[in-house]
């Protein structure tokens, strides 16, 4: 596999890699053709594994290569990592604010964003599709960095990177088609917008790594973004989707894995 992608623009790999990850999304969505429900314990689980593996990765991945980069150049490391982390964060927290979604779990009286008649299914959606945002952007700006020359990125500690999000996906699209078919849905539409969910992580993933090989200068800052961003949607949502109800120690065991998990295949590959 690493043969067959070191031939390619690192933009076509990014694009290979997250439509990867948007392909597990489709896998997981696919769990609706099997079940019309799914054990609340279990997706707490889930849940929590996600947000372990996306804490890792905004270390192993992303903050740790940018803290390095500006290290070797001779730079002040911690400027690029703060002012691209809390850039991500607020990126984040703006079109939280924007965008209309509805968390898993809570009546649509408390969905979010600007108010709009909009289905509850839609709204379960988007807040997913949120989410997948940073995750793209993460993966495409990994490869970029690695096209970049970054000493300490490697192409497949990218990898590494795009396996612990397609993993960690699978749970995300089985948490949007599942509900839907539970609202009344069929399960094919079901299956539709859950896979459609994931669609945004190529767009992203191919934008970030075109981004960074045009202005190599703001890779520190691109990086560092991309974790900011995650680190919101793991504190702000999937912590306490997780944990709605009380299924605190499963989805505190879940998001230890996720982090071994993670941190395991990005020392291992990268």
């Amino acid at each position: 596999m690493l043969t067959w992608l070191t031939g390619l623009h690192p933009v076509l790999q990014a694009l290979c890699a997250t439509l990867f990850t948007w392909g597990v999304t489709a896998l997981g969505a696919g769990l609706v053709f099997f079940f019309k429900t799914i054990n609340r314990k279990m997706l707490d689980g889930m849940l929590g594994f996600a947000a372990g593996v996306m804490i890792a990765a905004s270390f192993w991945s992303l903050l740790a290569p940018a803290i390095e980069m500006v290290e070797s150049e001779g730079g002040t490391p911690w400027i690029p990592a703060v002012i691209g982390f809390l850039s991500g964060g607020l990126f984040l927290w703006l079109t939280d604010k924007i965008l209309p979604h509805l968390h898993l779990g809570l009546p649509i009286e408390q969905a979010e964003g600007i108010p709009t008649n909009w289905r509850r299914s839609i709204l379960l959606v988007l807040a997913i599709t949120l989410h997948n945002i940073p995750e793209g952007l993460a993966v495409g700006v990994a490869f970029g960095a690695v096209a970049s020359g970054l000493p300490s990125a490697s192409l497949g500690g990218a990898i590494a990177l795009a396996l612990g999000i397609g993993i960690q996906n699978f749970p995300e699209g089985a948490a949007v088609s599942v509900p839907l078919r539970r609202e009344g849905l069929s399960r094919l539409k079901s299956f539709w917008y859950g896979q459609l969910s994931g669609i945004v992580e190529p767009i992203a993933g191919v934008a970030g790594a075109a981004a960074v090989l045009i202005m190599r200068p703001m890779l520190p800052y691109a990086l560092s973004f991309a974790a900011g961003a995650m680190i919101f949607v793991v504190v702000e949502e999937l912590i306490p989707e997780s944990q709605l109800d009380g299924n605190t120690d499963l989805a505190t065991s879940g998001a230890m894995i996720g982090f071994a998990v993670m941190m395991l295949l990005d020392v291992a590959l990268g």
